[in-house]
This record gives structure tokens, sequence and C-alpha cells, in this order.
């Protein structure tokens, strides 16, 4: 199950996910989570909820990045969670984001 909660990262509108990315729950979290960032204005996806994580849901996370980029002013992905860190990791695509990999505390 994957879980959203609107919050804020460094006076920025947030959406924190919590919870399997998965390809579980990756077809419905690719409806969602646009309709959710645009909603609250948000251009940060915190990752620091994030349990489990699978090819599936790093697809996800690289078509929201790319859609985001080409419909707007972009995704930033923050508090990346040690699941996030570690699959990035095994997948050798940490910098491949673009992102600073920013732990969660």
């Amino acid at each position: 199950m994957l879980t959203y909660q609107t919050t804020q990262h460094d006076g920025q509108p947030s959406l924190r996910l919590a919870g399997a990315l998965t390809i579980y729950t990756a077809a419905q979290a690719r409806n969602e989570i646009p309709s959710r960032l645009t909603e609250h204005g948000a251009t940060v996806l915190d990752l620091s909820g994030v349990e489990e994580l699978d090819t599936a849901g790093v697809q996800l996370l690289f078509w929201l990045k790319r859609e985001m980029a080409r419909n707007g002013p972009g995704l930033t992905l923050v508090g990346h969670s040690p699941v996030v860190v570690e699959v990035l990791d095994l997948l050798k695509l940490a910098g491949t984001f673009g992102d600073p990999i920013l732990l969660a505390s």
C-alpha cells in the first residue's frame, strides 16, 4: 500500500510517499501522484517513507521526472529512504535523476 501526505520541504509544498512503490502500486501511483502534486502546487517528492521499491517504482520515478519537466517547473526528489538509496545504488542510478541524495532524517 502506498499513502500520500502533503508536507513542506524548505518552505515549498511537498508530497511525501509512504509504503511500497512497486509493481503492485505503480499503476495507481501513476494516476495519483501527478494529480496530488498539481492540486497542492508541489514540485518536491519526499521519498523518506518509501519502505519498498522495485524496478516498476523506479520507472515511475523516471516518468514523473520527465513529465513534470515537460509540463511545468520540474520535480525534485528529496528525503531518500535507505531502501530508495539501496535500490538506486544497486541499479547504478544514484546520479541519474539529477537530484542530490538527501537521506531522510
